[in-house]
C-alpha cells in the first residue's frame, strides 16, 4: 500500500474509533449516572470504560494498518481495511455495551441489597398515612371489610 493510501486509511479509521468512542462516553455517562446515585461517580466509570475501548481498538487499528491486504491497486486497499476496521469498531462497541450493562446491573443489585438490609431508611424517605385501625407508620394492607370494626356505623 502506498504512503498517501496508508494516511488516509489511519485517518480515517482514526476518525471513526474517536466518533464511537465519544458516543460511547455520552451515552454511557447517562446509562450510569443514576446507578452509582453520585453521577460524578458514573461519569469517571464511563470516563475509563471509554478510555479503555480507544486504546484496545486504536491498538487492534495499529495493527490491522501492518497487514497486507492484497489489493491491485490502493482504493481497494483502504476499503477493505476500513471494512475490517468497521467490523472490529462493531465488536468492540457491543463489548463496551455489554460492560456498561454488567455494571449498571451490579450497581443497581447493591443498591437494592442495601435497602433490604436497611429498611427503616426506605421508611423514613416516604410518609405513608396509616388506614384508620392499623397502628404503626407503614402500614401494609387495609383491614378486611368483614371486621367492621373501624368502618362500624
Amino acid at each position: 500500500m502506498e504512503t498517501n493510501a496508508y494516511i488516509t486509511f489511519l485517518v480515517l479509521a482514526t476518525l471513526l474509533v474517536v466518533v464511537d468512542g465519544q458516543i460511547i462516553y455520552r451515552s454511557g455517562r447517562r446509562y450510569l449516572e443514576h446507578s452509582y446515585g453520585d453521577p460524578a461517580a458514573g461519569a469517571s466509570m464511563t470516563r475509563l470504560i471509554t478510555v479503555l475501548f480507544h486504546l484496545a481498538v486504536l491498538g487492534v487499528l495499529a495493527l490491522l494498518s501492518t497487514i497486507d491486504s492484497g489489493g491491485d491497486n490502493a482504493t481497494e486497499a483502504v476499503v477493505w481495511k476500513l471494512g475490517i476496521t468497521l467490523l472490529v469498531l462493531a465488536i468492540a462497541h457491543g463489548v463496551t455495551l455489554t460492560v456498561l450493562a454488567r455494571i449498571r446491573d451490579n450497581q443497581v443489585a447493591e443498591r437494592a441489597l442495601k435497602q433490604q438490609q436497611h429498611p427503616t431508611s426506605a421508611a423514613s424517605e416516604t410518609t405513608v398515612a396509616p388506614v384508620p385501625g392499623q397502628q404503626g407508620v407503614n402500614p401494609r394492607v387495609s383491614p378486611a371489610l368483614d371486621q367492621r370494626d373501624p368502618y362500624s356505623a
